[in-house]
């Protein structure tokens, strides 16, 4: 809560659950925190690459899933920046799908 100063909370699924989510948005929230990079984020420790359920219990599997539960939770309260990858996702298929998933996050 420091005049002038702007924040930007980074946000991840990894091992998170909805309430979890729900509760760092909260605390967030009444810290006066107004914007959050939401990301799916790095798979979880030991693990290099992603598995069903290792992000937010399967609750939200991806970024944009996040950014949805961050909008039915609080509207448009929080300012939301998102990934892009203009170089292509790993798991992207094509430099348009990519394109698409990005225009879906924003």
């Amino acid at each position: 809560k420091l005049p002038g100063i702007d924040v930007l909370m980074h946000l991840t699924t990894t091992g998170m659950t909805r309430e979890r989510i729900a509760s760092v948005l909260e605390q967030a929230k009444a810290n006066g925190i107004r914007n959050i990079l939401a990301l799916r984020g790095d798979p979880p420790p030991g693990q290099r690459w992603w598995k069903v359920g290792d992000t937010s219990d399967g609750y939200c599997p991806r970024a944009i899933d996040l950014v949805r539960l961050i909008r039915e939770l609080h509207g448009d309260y929080f300012g939301i920046a998102v990934a892009g990858h203009p170089e292509g996702h790993p798991s992207s298929l094509s430099q348009e799908e990519e394109l698409r998933h990005l225009k879906t996050k924003i």
